[in-house]
Order: C-alpha cells, then structure tokens, then sequence
C-alpha cells in the first residue's frame, strides 16, 4: 500500500517543481530578481557567456523581447471569421523564439541533439550560438546589441540586405533592446558577487 501511494507523492512533486521551474518569473525587469528566483538561470548564461562570448545581459535582453521569459511562447493564432482557429504565421517558439529551420540548423551545427526551446539552458546556448554566427558572417561585435537583434530578428540575409531599414519599428525595437541589456548589465554588476557566492540561496 505505502509503495504506490510513494510513487503518486512523488509524481506529483516532480509536476509541481516541473512547472514552478518552467513558470515566468514574477519580475521581468529586474535581472538581479530574475536570477534569484530562478536559481540556476544565471549559471546556465554564465556558462553560454563563457562558452560563446556573448554578454549575459545581452542574452537575457534578447529573450525578454522574443518570449517575456515564457518557456512555451508562442506568436498568436490567427482566426478565420472571427471564430476558426487558423495556422500560426510562423513556427517560432519556447525561450528564444526560434523558428523550426534554424532551430534544426543550430542543433545539427552544434551537435546538441535532444535541445528544447523551451529549456532555459537551452535557450541560453542558442542565442549565444546564434550571435556568435551573426558575429562571424556579419562582424558584428558580440556587444553591439541592437544590431545582433536585427539578424536575430530579420536574418542573416535580412540583415545583409538591410531589411530593416523598411522596419523603423523594428529598429525602435532593437534600440529598445540595446537599453534593456545596459539596464540588466548595471543592474548585474549590483549582484553579481552575491549570485557567485551562491549562498543567498540557502
């Protein structure tokens, strides 16, 4: 008798840390607060920092525009007559908000099979991946902010074609980008030495 009633308390423990730890954090604002609710969000960028160059603050400003931090994002669905549900216009999803072709690029680039957009870790890499491409096709530097959201947004070919010059919301966008990552990098230079000691959590 205690065997499957063990076994049902611990299913449902594992659903409840599963989607405490797959829930939006409360505040999207505050990279310092973002970090110590989701605990081990910053050693997964740190890691992407290392792994790829690409800023911390710059990775979690790119997925704050695509996703709001929301693991299985996704655009809206269109609706026929006002009531049939339709195709979404495109397949982009999870964290970083990739699309299924340079999602599938990335995982055959980089060999990570088994990835998830909507794993944190995961995200993480693929911006970092995916910024590093933009910065060795395109040269743009791995801090320049508003310009690595424009190939994100539009493509390495968009970008190379100058697409969003015919976007001026799109380049709002990314200057908007540009300020969110210098707000996170001062706000992380406030706690960082708190999240690498770690000790706040216990």
């Amino acid at each position: 008798m205690m065997r499957p009633l063990f076994r049902l308390f611990f299913v449902i423990g594992l659903v409840l840390l599963t989607a405490c730890t797959a829930s939006q954090p409360r505040n999207t604002e505050n990279i310092c607060e973002i970090f110590r609710e989701k605990d081990d969000w910053y050693d997964a960028s740190k890691e992407t920092q290392k792994k790829w160059g690409v800023p911390i603050q710059i990775q979690m400003a790119i997925m704050h525009q695509e996703s709001r931090f929301v693991a299985d994002a996704q655009p809206p669905r269109p609706y026929v007559l006002g009531f049939i549900p339709w195709f979404r216009r495109s397949s982009a999803y999870g964290y970083p908000q990739a699309q299924d072709g340079t999602w599938d690029w990335y995982i055959k680039d980089t060999g990570v099979w088994g990835a998830d957009r909507d794993d944190f870790d995961d995200a993480s890499d693929f911006i970092g991946w995916y910024c590093t491409v933009s910065a060795k096709k395109l040269g743009i530097s791995k801090w320049d902010t508003a310009s690595q959201y424009l190939a994100y947004h539009e493509g390495h070919g968009g970008f190379k074609k100058k697409s969003y010059l015919k976007k001026p919301w799109l380049i709002k966008i990314s200057q908007k980008v540009n300020r969110r990552a210098s707000t996170f990098g001062k706000q992380l230079a406030s706690c960082k030495e708190e999240l690498e000691n770690d000790g706040w959590f216990w």
